[in-house]
């Protein structure tokens, strides 16, 4: 299991509003063997009340990494990027940006608003397992994450 220096494990905020890519991400968790403990928002509202530790999601814990689709309903990724950056309580988490995207306005955008890196998901199951398992091994194992 991948724990923090406190011996807990590592909390993920997944925003995806694609449940097919929900999934795949679930399973390349599961197949890396990780511990992790990956919660999922459907949209940028979502993740910011996830985030903020508003209604349903009071005892919410505070996550170490985020996941963030650019694409999403209702608040796009661009909008969360901005408004947690911003947040002097949230503007520590790393955000790794992991969409479809491989507009360079995107990329570049994403970077201006302190995106921690974008990534671009490939469409064969085989090579998105890869990429999560890579960025847990990164984000979690080299990288040392701030404590919560």
């Amino acid at each position: 299991m991948t724990e923090n220096e406190e011996g807990h494990p590592i909390e993920v905020l997944l925003v995806e509003d694609d449940p097919g890519d929900v999934l795949m991400t679930k399973e390349a968790f599961a197949e890396h063997k990780v511990g992790n403990r990956l919660h999922v928002a459907s949209d940028g509202v979502e993740a910011l009340r996830f985030l903020r530790r508003e209604g349903e999601h009071a005892d919410a814990p505070q996550p170490h990494l985020i996941l963030l689709d650019l694409n999403l309903p209702r608040k796009d990724g661009r909008e969360v990027l901005e408004e947690v950056k911003k947040d002097d309580t949230l503007s520590h988490i790393p955000i790794v940006v992991l969409t479809t995207s491989e507009a360079e306005e995107d990329i570049l955008r994403s970077y201006r608003l302190h995106a921690n890196a974008y990534v671009a998901k490939p469409v064969d199951f085989d090579q998105f397992i890869q990429v999560v398992q890579q960025i847990d091994d990164f984000f979690v194992t080299v990288v040392r994450l701030p404590r919560g």
